[in-house]
């Protein structure tokens, strides 16, 4: 089977959303990295609401996610690990390389072939200028805030097996700021910068004694004003 191509994407003069599928913009080494030592993935930026329509569904943004943490996979593999049938993990996995998310590897036959991601990073860009573009887009960042919370769910059903020094660890913070738009997107990249600290890891001889996979997720967005302005 040859590699799919990947859609073109419209040409839309200004961009003023974004939605992103890792943690930071920056290229993150993964364990696909490790083992091809002449292939390196590169990052990527999809504004084609097909290809936003087409990942937002649960099961293939989670096979990205595993992907990300475990390097190439066959279906019957993410079958295991993400409790599917190797028929559907299969079919997914065809529809993500349809749209550019996901290749083979050329190795194997039938569901015992090996899957690696495209890029180590993806960003989505949509443009409220285009209604089907904007409605991908939205999709798309539904998908990604019910996985986020979803995984929140599991380790609140969880957090009473790990040791009591990683649930002091743990947390949860809110606040309320008054910032200008500037001062938002610099507080992003300072959030980015802090990911981006410890991406290195995704290799796992980088790890120190005792490291845990942490997920961690930061959203800023403007409320509305109070009556009084606030």
């Amino acid at each position: 089977m040859s590699t799919p191509q990947r859609p073109s994407g419209k040409a839309v003069p200004k961009r003023d959303r974004r939605a992103q599928v890792s943690s930071a913009s920056t290229p993150l080494p993964t364990a696909a990295n490790e083992s091809a030592a002449d292939w390196r993935p590169s990052p990527q930026v999809i504004t084609d609401a097909r290809a936003m329509r087409a990942l937002a569904h649960p099961l293939r943004v989670a096979l990205l996610e595993a992907m990300r943490r475990d390097g190439e996979i066959t279906a019957t593999r993410a079958a295991e690990l993400l409790g599917e049938s190797p028929g559907n993990t299969s079919w997914h996995l065809q529809t993500l390389a349809k749209y550019g998310f996901v290749e083979e590897t050329g190795d194997g036959r039938g569901r015992s072939r090996p899957w690696r991601l495209t890029s180590d990073s993806r960003s989505f860009e949509t443009s409220m200028t285009d209604p089907d573009e904007a409605a991908a887009g939205e999709a798309l960042e539904r998908t990604f805030m019910d996985r986020t919370y979803d995984q929140v769910r599991e380790w609140w059903s969880r957090r009473l097996t790990y040791p009591v020094k990683w649930r002091r660890a743990a947390f949860m913070a809110d606040s309320v700021s008054y910032l200008t738009a500037a001062e938002l997107a610099a507080m992003m990249h300072d959030i980015r910068a802090i990911y981006t600290r410890y991406a290195d890891r995704a290799v796992k001889e980088k790890r120190p004694p005792g490291a845990l996979p942490v997920h961690i997720y930061a959203h800023g967005h403007p409320l509305p004003p109070t009556p009084s302005g606030n």
